[in-house]
């Protein structure tokens, strides 16, 4: 039986599509992008995180782990995934909560389980499900059983993408999803692989195919000052769609929310000044797409 790993699974989520709905969040994404809020979303495999403020290095991991792959040094733990087979034990035995791990895996079954427990409330308010990462488009066998257990219940369904994904992953499950929630992170090729680890050409080149195909797509604009809320990049976005279908516009400005999950995972940001656009700007680059007639507003 398929399995995928999901990292989370978010009900009654109101800012990744219409309604209401629950969101579940695919492990394993081929960008890195800097600016991610989610980090532990990045790699295809699970991940244990530490909080070190709430470790008392009482040593109870080290003693129950089997595989080796905690020790004490010169008075801090050390973990060795290499050696991990997350049997979860240490996280078993941590008295002050301060490991967890990053990844379940679930069948279709399981998900139809939990996404049918609150089928009234997409029924009542024009919800459903979305389908987000990591990058889900990139597991695309069981995306696209789950779609069609969804459409066989008559749940609508949103896809929350990168883009950067094989497009024939896109042709086989377009025409079973409501509405893709796309972004767009930066138009010049060479910066987008600097702040994400990919260029942006096949990117660019699935949204293209999905408006040719007629898609209900929600353009979703990450903005981080100094990186990409310029005018000139804004008006090379609006360029770019011109011609296309797009249906909706979310600015979606940078906040610091993922930061202590970085610190958990021991991961150094490379880049520790990223900020929030201000208010005055988000309304400049809103009223620079009201002008070419898009409906557009900020946030979610």
């Amino acid at each position: 039986m398929r399995k995928a790993l999901l990292f989370n699974i978010q009900k009654f989520s109101v800012h990744d599509g219409p309604g209401i709905r629950t969101t579940i969040f695919f492990k394993g994404c081929p960008l890195t992008c800097q600016w991610c809020h989610n980090p532990e979303s990045q790699s295809y495999q699970k991940e244990i995180l530490l909080d070190a403020d709430r470790c008392t290095l009482c040593g109870q991991c080290e003693k129950h782990c089997s595989q080796q792959a905690i020790r004490r040094e010169n008075n801090q733990l050390l973990y060795d995934d290499g050696r991990c087979n997350y049997c979860e034990m240490c996280i078993d035995h941590c008295y002050n909560n301060a490991r967890e791990v990053a990844g379940q895996e679930y069948t279709v079954q399981d998900l139809m389980k939990e996404i049918q427990k609150d089928k009234a409330f997409y029924e009542q308010s024009g919800g459903g499900v979305t389908l987000s990462g990591g990058e889900v488009m990139t597991q695309i066998d069981f995306a696209e059983e789950l779609v069609q257990a969804c459409k066989e219940q008559g749940i609508a369904v949103a896809i929350d993408t990168c883009g950067y994904a094989p497009s024939e992953n896109f042709l086989r499950i377009m025409k079973d999803v409501n509405v893709f929630l796309y972004d767009i992170k930066l138009m010049d090729s060479q910066a987008h692989e600097e702040y994400t680890g990919r260029g942006n050409a096949l990117i660019l080149e699935n949204l293209a195919l999905l408006s040719n195909h007629g898609a209900n797509i929600q353009l979703r604009l990450p903005l981080i000052e100094g990186i990409n809320t310029n005018d000139e990049h804004i008006q090379d976005i609006m360029n770019f769609i011109a011609n296309l279908r797009i249906d909706s516009i979310s600015l979606l400005p940078y906040h610091h929310m993922g930061q202590c999950k970085y610190k958990k995972m021991n991961i150094k940001k490379t880049l520790a000044t990223l900020s929030r656009p201000s208010d005055l700007r988000l309304e400049e680059i809103q009223s620079m797409f009201q002008q070419e007639q898009y409906e557009v507003k900020i946030g979610g």
